[in-house]
């Protein structure tokens, strides 16, 4: 594994986080985005899930944002309150050197104290090996497969399902205030 800074991100990791994500959205099938949204929109979404007290983290190679993860809300109903969806974005440079793992267990500790008992992933295109794989190696079970759901490139894509408990998962009732 690589030696990286995981850390919270901030306002002045998003330039670099706008340009992971835009890279994905134009060359590749994780994200069914079709137009990158600008550091403007990028800074609306941060700022979201900052203000709700999700976790939002920075891989740092060197002191540059190298990718990152972040948990939000899974469904905006009050009954899934206690489930979160994740997701993680590295530089391609970066890619198969255990940086998506390494932020994804982080940002599973870091759901985990916050309270939150079940973590779902929605993995574009089931071809996606290396993320697939990244949240098996982090606990995560498949649980299903939406096919043909998505359009982009030119063809059909699938999503992936795949969950994992956090914490105590579904064997306790979760505090409520």
């Amino acid at each position: 594994m690589t030696n990286v800074e995981i850390r919270s991100a901030t306002e002045a990791d998003l330039p670099a986080i706008t340009e992971i994500y835009e890279h994905a959205v134009l060359t590749g099938t994780a994200t069914f985005e079709l137009i990158p949204p600008d550091l403007a929109e990028m800074t609306r979404r941060f700022e979201s899930l900052i203000e709700g007290a999700y976790p939002y983290l920075v891989a740092s190679l060197e002191g540059r944002a190298v990718g990152y993860a972040y948990a939000g809300p899974y469904r905006p109903r009050p009954a899934y309150r206690f489930t979160v969806e994740d997701s993680v974005y590295l530089q391609p440079a970066i890619h198969r050197r255990g940086i998506g793992t390494q932020l994804l267990q982080r940002l599973i500790a870091e759901c985990e104290a916050r309270g939150y008992r079940q973590m779902i992933a929605v993995i574009g295109d089931s071809a996606n090996a290396g993320s697939i794989g990244v949240h098996s190696r982090t606990g995560f079970a498949m649980i299903g497969t939406h096919s043909d759901v998505g359009f982009k490139f030119g063809r059909w894509l699938d999503t992936v399902m795949m969950q994992r408990a956090l914490g105590e998962g579904a064997t306790t009732l979760p505090e409520t205030p």
